[in-house]
């Protein structure tokens, strides 16, 4: 088997408490720069250079993120990527940064397709590295780290209530004031999403990866245009907004109307 390399904890973190991050990478330079990076940045670190290692470690240590490479020996980073998201449960659901010296747009549309949640393009800095791997450190602990939509307790079935609005998860039949809605697909999961967890502020990307299926690249800017359709859905007839856009932030279920400044 190709040699591990294990993190150390470092001095200092403002990263998510030792969050465990496996790379996979053929390139040596390359994967002892990251190691290090991703290190110095509190995270807890093994790194190995073949796609099979790789997936025998996912198994074992059952990392919290894996950075793999698009070009392994052994099993090519995309082989690896659809295989975990065959596999289902936590493998399902890791989050991938999926690195590659591949420029084309094709390319990065493969890449999502077969499971990777993000793409970077080599040679990448390592704050741009660093920055993605805390987003979707994020994103993976909103859905499953104790987050509102993940918890086990709560009943899936039960009827979600919101001011004036009613929403059935078993009919999908939704009501504002007692007059029944009829939201597309997206919208109807938004509202759900937003229902489960209101009056908390969400960024595009925490709505894509919520709401969205994995693996379908869509635009953040999507958002934009859904959030537009379930306002006019809820409003129709000059009810009260209840979507809050806060700028720069994202948006919101709550009662007070109109966009913020925070």
């Amino acid at each position: 088997m190709t040699s591990l390399s294990t993190a150390t904890p470092a001095a200092e973190s403002t990263a998510e408490p030792r969050a465990k991050i496996l790379v996979a990478e053929d390139d040596e330079a390359l994967s002892v720069l990251v190691t290090y990076n991703l290190e110095a940045a509190g995270y807890e670190v093994r790194a190995v250079a073949d796609g099979l290692d790789a997936l025998e470690q996912v198994g074992s240590w059952q990392p919290d993120l894996l950075v793999l490479d698009w070009m392994l020996p052994g099993l090519s980073g995309v082989d690896l990527c659809r295989r975990l998201r065959a596999r289902g449960g936590a493998m399902r659901d890791m989050p991938v940064l999926m690195l590659t010296a591949r420029t084309a747009e094709s390319d990065s549309v493969h890449a999502l397709d077969t499971g990777a949640d993000d793409y970077l393009t080599k040679p990448c800095g390592m704050e741009a590295l660093n920055a993605r791997v805390r987003a979707l450190l994020r994103r993976s602990v909103l859905n499953t780290g104790g987050a509102p939509t993940a918890a086990p307790q709560v009943d899936a079935t039960a009827v979600l209530r919101f001011v004036d609005v009613v929403l059935d998860p078993v009919s999908h039949r939704v009501t504002r004031a007692g007059r029944v809605l009829s939201p597309g697909p997206t919208e109807y999961r938004l509202l759900e999403f937003f229902m489960r967890n209101p009056n908390r502020v969400f960024s595009r990307e925490d709505l894509l990866r919520s709401v969205w299926e994995r693996g379908v690249h869509v635009e953040s800017r999507t958002v934009d245009v859904h959030i537009r359709r379930l306002r006019r859905i809820l409003n129709e007839g000059d009810l009260p907004d209840l979507i809050r856009t806060v700028r720069a932030s994202g948006y919101a279920l709550d009662d007070m109307s109109g966009d913020v400044t925070p």
